[in-house]
């Protein structure tokens, strides 16, 4: 019988597009031989061009966002910016020397109507933590912030700051019909006690600031648009609504500052924090592969080579474990075995999560993306949506190939549209242009089996962390002969493919799920 085994520098290479090819005529430096046992062969850069289709995340993430760890507990650092988050709720206000935080009618502080130029005193509070600006997200129940939650107090309030105050025609905070405009000439620290059963604090006293202001605009309408957060608990919780709906329109914003010719210093300011650390750690990924050498030596049908069948297959198997875990697995140690954190999971608990139905249409996603693309939160363009065959399909039939701005139906209209195909990386991505910006789209066949419908990654804030450090490096390495008859006595070859790597997942506000 023949010897169909590779002889000892017989290239193993990795070719473009069909995974492993068993030519013998690899470039020099780019091929792997397996003949040369017991070595360790580097394979981190070629192993990412096997099973492009099949394990989109792993590519992108390995490819756009390798970085390096020495550590297999590695930190990170977040930042968001403190000037767009300079907004906070009127959840009571004083008149006289009578504190009121249920629906009256707004007064000024000495009880006369309000009038340009009166002065009015509002209690302010707010629903993110000034200590690395962290909001709630929207869906998102874990790590709820309320509305004068411990840590959340508006430390940005300072004189001279000008107010937008939204304002109502109705009585219990309905929609916002007009907006007051307030100069502070005042800010105090000031707990309000009879705000804790509504805050949802758990504390005597919500954290707030009292502030002191001329009106510079009166509107017509007179009750707190916001003043539902004194009687309605649900609407003190962001998760609870729709953000942009419910929450957007009760804040009142900073709108600038005014001083008059030639004031002087103040003397105060305020100090931002707008950073917050995360940590994740590797995972030890490892495929195993034996055969015995009558086995190896034996020539079969269709494929004679067995060992160089099951090399092929065994490479693919362990990317697609890391896409796996890439994608579902939980940041846990058990019993000194430490697991990754993987991307539905971080999103499932920490970002935007929108439902998913049979009945989804077009306005519906539109609604989502509005929340979802919020510029002042996910404000640029390295977004990638996985999608499960059923989306994908259904996001091409909305947007059809429409080109005039027209609308065809109530389910198919020009604002969402097909408008490209393109190569990211070796994967195949659909463009898609909403009206909220274009939408990169790929199809991920791991979330078939899933209740999550689509993944929405922002990839600059998504890390590939493989160990490296003291002159070792962890990312996937081949190691050939691990046991062979040479140095076990046991008649049987095995070698060994591993990965020690992890993923960081950091701004879940700029991440989403459809599920």
């Amino acid at each position: 019988m023949a010897d169909t085994s590779y002889p000892a520098n017989t290239p193993l290479a990795i070719a473009t597009s069909t995974g492993l090819s068993e030519g013998y005529a690899a470039s020099q430096g780019s091929s792997l031989s397996t003949g040369d046992l017991r070595r360790r062969y580097d394979f981190s850069e070629r192993f990412s061009e096997l099973a492009l289709s099949q394990t989109p995340f792993f590519r992108l993430v390995s490819m756009l966002a390798k970085k390096p760890t020495d550590d297999p507990s590695f930190k990170f650092t977040e930042k968001r910016q403190s000037w767009l988050k300079r907004y906070a709720y009127v959840v009571g206000y004083r008149h006289g020397s009578t504190d009121v935080h249920n629906n009256a009618e707004l007064k000024e502080s000495d009880n006369s109507a309000l009038s340009l130029g009166g002065e009015v005193k509002l209690y302010m509070a707010t629903d993110y933590f000034s200590a690395g600006n962290i909001q709630n997200v929207q869906g998102q129940s874990n790590g709820a912030i309320k509305v004068g939650d411990a840590g959340t107090a508006p430390e940005f309030l300072q004189v001279n700051q000008v107010l937008k105050v939204p304002m109502s025609s109705t009585a219990g905070g309905g929609a916002a019909t007009d907006y007051m405009l307030v100069r502070i000439t005042a800010v105090a620290a000031q707990g309000a006690s009879n705000l804790s059963a509504n805050s949802g604090t758990g504390s005597a006293t919500a954290e707030t600031k009292l502030i002191t202001g001329k009106i510079l605009r009166a509107p017509a309408a007179t009750h707190i648009e916001s003043a539902s957060y004194s009687s309605d608990v649900a609407q003190c919780v962001s998760y609870n609504v729709d953000i942009a709906e419910s929450l957007e329109e009760r804040r009142s914003y900073v709108v600038g500052n005014s001083f008059g010719e030639g004031s002087s210093l103040l003397g105060t300011t305020w100090k931002d924090n707008p950073y917050s650390t995360g940590y994740g750690q590797t995972q030890i990924f490892r495929t195993e592969f034996g055969m015995t050498n009558t086995a190896r030596a034996t020539a079969l049908k269709y494929e004679p080579n067995e060992w160089a069948r099951v090399w092929k297959d065994k490479l693919i198997e362990h990317k697609w474990d890391i896409e796996q875990a890439g994608l579902f697995s939980s940041q846990v140690t058990d019993s000194s075995v430490n697991h990754t954190q993987g991307a539905v999971d971080y999103v499932l608990n920490y970002g935007n999560i929108f439902s998913w139905s049979s009945s989804k249409n077009i306005d519906d996603f539109l609604q989502d993306m509005s929340q979802y693309q919020d510029p002042r939160y996910n404000q640029d363009k390295a977004t990638v949506f996985l999608c499960s065959t059923e989306v994908f399909t259904w996001l091409h039939k909305l947007g059809g190939f429409f080109k005039q701005n027209i609308d065809i139906d109530d389910q198919f209209r020009a604002d969402l549209a097909v408008t490209g195909r393109k190569k990211v990386m070796g994967l195949d991505v659909t463009t898609i242009s909403t009206v909220y910006g274009d939408i990169n789209v790929s199809r991920c066949i791991a979330l078939d089996g899933s209740h999550v419908k689509i993944l929405a990654l922002n990839m600059n804030n998504v890390k590939y962390r493989p160990l490296v450090g003291n002159g070792v490096n962890r990312d996937t390495s081949i190691y050939v002969g691990v046991q062979t008859l040479e140095n076990s006595g046991i008649d049987k070859r095995v070698d060994m493919i591993l990965t020690e790597a992890g993923f960081e997942f950091m701004m879940p506000e700029s991440h989403a799920i459809w599920k």
